[in-house]
């Protein structure tokens, strides 16, 4: 597969006029340049202070290019010198770029003077070229012919080995084992493509989208943008925020090595804050801050509950804190980063748009459907409560990227998720779908037959360019994702432990490795304690996420962590059980249940094992059968507007007074069905209970002509 375009420009933070730049990325298109043109990056540190690269090109030839700009009254040759030993410097640190007691890469450096006159005691240490010149400065440059050191070189510049390590994995002996497969895959995950440099360097004056399938890097890409901001811009204020608790620690380490990279140090807090969404009585989050400003008490969690309820408590307080920020502008940060925007409310934004200053720098990352409200994204007017556009202008940075690998999931694992999430193979009918059809290949499938149209059927599968290939190489599909059904919670978890010991005797993983999920929140804890004692009978030590260990982290190197899905957003594992997925194959609330199967199966980074209890479970089981015996090929009918409509009212979060009702009116059938089993009462001779015979008679699976 094929990550890199032939020639990517990618637009950082410069003071240099973007017209320059563009001049020399068009002089470089002209001349067939293949490879990444970096304008202001990278950052790097040097003993006392950083050095900022003008731009630089990435390419095996013609090679690693450093492009100076000549300020007026600049020694240009000084200036070269201290550029070639800074780039020398950093990438010197890189073990796997040495050949011998050399660094493998040549350095180049040209200085483009924007005045038409040249120097005269240039040399071939020393080029120089004005702008119409760049391609007789470019002849004869040390190119790099060698393909697996251009790609390390790739990944160096990038700082994606170091911001993000790979694990050592001692204990792996075996060539086949899941631990030694495992270890392949993640020493070819050390660049990043085209569209994730974009949305990690590039920073529009004003708002920014970044939006694609989890596993796409949103994260990492995010960190990488707040350290990079940072080290350019260290007078800012910058917020990163996001919903899952747990993804504070993440944050904070993934943000730590990167600014560690440029700046020689780790991030100032002063002017770097790293905040949940919310906040807690030790720790500040976006929102408290925003009501510290304003000189009112902040609503905690308990309080929010009562009055809102568990789902809404966040949306409860943000819209009553919009309302008290009406027309003001706080103005505290110059920019703020928001993960997992798919999960917070249209008043939060509301909120950030008020503490952010002008231009409005508000950058937001989501997953394509995977909000666990049920909601998809709103438009930016009406997130922001304001007319706002983003607009993707050439030679400029973009304000709408898209991320459409996915490298965390197998394409099988992704492709099972998305047609459980959606209900696409329900009995009872679908549970919910893209507003827009063409959403389809925007986040990587293809059209195999069919068109996407309302009312069209469609076969859709996984692109080719949309996985990396080290997955058809190392993952076998029948291994890939799992499925079983068990008589009772004893046999399944006993199941589980049994096989995660497997997993780590036989199979090489780390105990950290692997994630169990408990899918139903309600009683989690009590199903721990019961899991827990079946690992321990396998001697195999386990961790409750944010109970058992601190709230803020995640994984405990060494034990296997268990989790509800709320808390295992923004996470993966290389394995992951998925524990009572019979959970989510029934109820009255089947989008927010079928997104908690699509959030569970995606948390895998290999293998996804898929349990469940009774006869629940066979409705799931038959759904998977169906894509798999497909070859994970998706047919299909696209929902028109008024199905999709229908299907998202019909399952669509209740609220607790409707609830109140749903269980009132379960409580009658059980006893309607006592009086029939009991032959006190009869379909004949009751005419309520043939009308509402009838009625359930009527709610068969939706079709487009009803």
């Amino acid at each position: 597969m094929n990550l890199q375009v032939d020639f990517d420009v990618v637009f950082g933070n410069t003071n240099i006029p973007a017209s320059v730049m563009s001049d020399i990325a068009k002089e470089l298109r002209k001349i067939g340049t293949k490879g990444t043109f970096y304008v202001g990056y990278p950052v790097m540190a040097l003993s006392e202070s950083s050095v900022t690269i003008d731009a630089l090109l990435v390419s095996q030839k013609p090679g690693l290019v450093i492009f100076h700009i000549v300020r007026p009254g600049e020694d240009y040759r000084e200036t070269q010198d201290r550029l070639y030993f800074a780039m020398e410097s950093n990438l010197s640190r890189y073990e796997s770029l040495r050949r011998g007691r050399s660094l493998g890469v040549p350095i180049n450096v040209l200085s483009i003077f924007l005045e038409d006159n040249l120097p005269s005691d240039a040399d071939k240490d020393h080029r120089v070229a004005t702008l119409a010149t760049i391609h007789q400065g470019l002849e004869d440059l040390k190119s790099l012919e060698d393909a697996e050191l251009y790609r390390r070189l790739s990944g160096a510049i990038q700082r994606v080995s170091t911001i993000k390590p790979v694990k050592k994995r001692p204990a792996v002996v075996k060539d086949n084992s899941r631990g030694a497969k495992l270890k392949k895959i993640e020493r070819e995950i050390s660049n990043l493509d085209h569209w994730q440099r974009a949305a990690a360097i590039e920073t529009p004056d004003g708002a920014q989208r970044i939006r694609g399938l989890a596993g796409s890097g949103k994260t990492v890409v995010l960190a990488l943008k707040a350290a990079y901001l940072h080290t350019q811009r260290p007078e800012w204020k910058i917020a990163v925020t996001f919903h899952t608790r747990s993804l504070y620690q993440q944050f904070v380490d993934l943000i730590d090595r990167f600014t560690l990279e440029h700046m020689g140090d780790k991030p100032d807090p002063q002017y770097l804050h790293i905040a949940h969404s919310w906040g807690s009585s030790g720790q500040q989050g976006m929102y408290s801050i925003a009501c510290a400003a304003i000189n009112i008490p902040p609503t905690d969690y308990l309080t929010a509950k009562s009055r809102y309820g568990a789902s809404e408590a966040f949306r409860g307080v943000c819209d009553e804190l919009a309302v008290a920020l009406k027309g003001k502008q706080l103005g505290i940060y110059d920019a703020i980063l928001i993960d997992e925007a798919q999960d917070l409310p249209p008043s939060f934004f509301q909120i950030v748009d008020c503490l952010t200053k002008q231009p409005k720098r508000i950058i937001y990352a989501y997953d394509e459907l995977q909000s666990l409200s049920g909601l998809g994204m709103s438009s930016p007017p009406d997130l922001f409560g304001h007319s706002m556009s983003l607009a993707n202008l050439p030679d400029a940075p973009q304000q709408d990227i898209i991320l459409p690998v996915c490298y965390r999931n197998t394409p099988w694992a992704l492709t099972l998720a998305h047609a459980l999430g959606l209900g696409l193979f329900r009995k009872a009918g679908l549970v919910q779908h893209f507003d827009d059809p063409n959403m389809w290949t925007e986040v990587g499938y293809i059209v195999e037959s069919g068109v996407l149209e309302e009312g069209k059927e469609v076969t859709v599968r996984r692109g080719p360019g949309s996985y990396p290939h080290f997955f058809l190489d190392l993952i076998d599909p029948t291994d890939s994702v799992v499925s079983r059904r068990f008589d009772s919670r004893e046999s399944q978890y006993q199941w589980i432990a049994q096989e995660v010991k497997k997993d780590i005797e036989d199979g090489e993983l780390e105990p950290d490795d692997i994630m169990i999920l408990l899918l139903n929140p309600i009683t989690q804890r009590a199903e721990y304690m019961e899991l827990r004692r079946h690992l321990e009978m396998v001697g195999v030590r386990s961790n409750l996420a944010g109970v058992t260990n601190d709230r803020d982290a995640f994984i405990e190197q060494g034990a296997v962590t268990v989790s509800g899905i709320y808390r295992a957003k923004g996470n993966e594992a290389p394995m992951v059980y998925i524990a009572n997925a019979e959970h989510c194959a029934t109820g009255h609330e089947m989008i927010r249940v079928r997104n908690m199967l699509f959030t569970a199966i995606t948390r895998s980074r290999a293998w996804a094992r898929i349990c469940g209890v009774g006869e629940e479970m066979e409705i799931l089981l038959k759904e998977i059968e169906m894509v798999s015996s497909a070859g994970y090929k998706l047919t299909f009918t696209i929902p028109t507007a008024k199905v999709l409509e229908t299907v998202r009212r019909l399952n669509r979060d209740r609220t607790e007074r409707e609830k109140g009702q749903i269980r009132k009116g379960e409580r009658g059938i059980e006893q309607l069905l006592e009086l029939v089993n009991e032959g006190l009462m009869t379909p004949e001779g009751t005419p309520k209970l043939q009308e509402l015979l009838r009625a359930i008679e009527k709610r068969k699976p939706l079709r487009d002509d009803q």
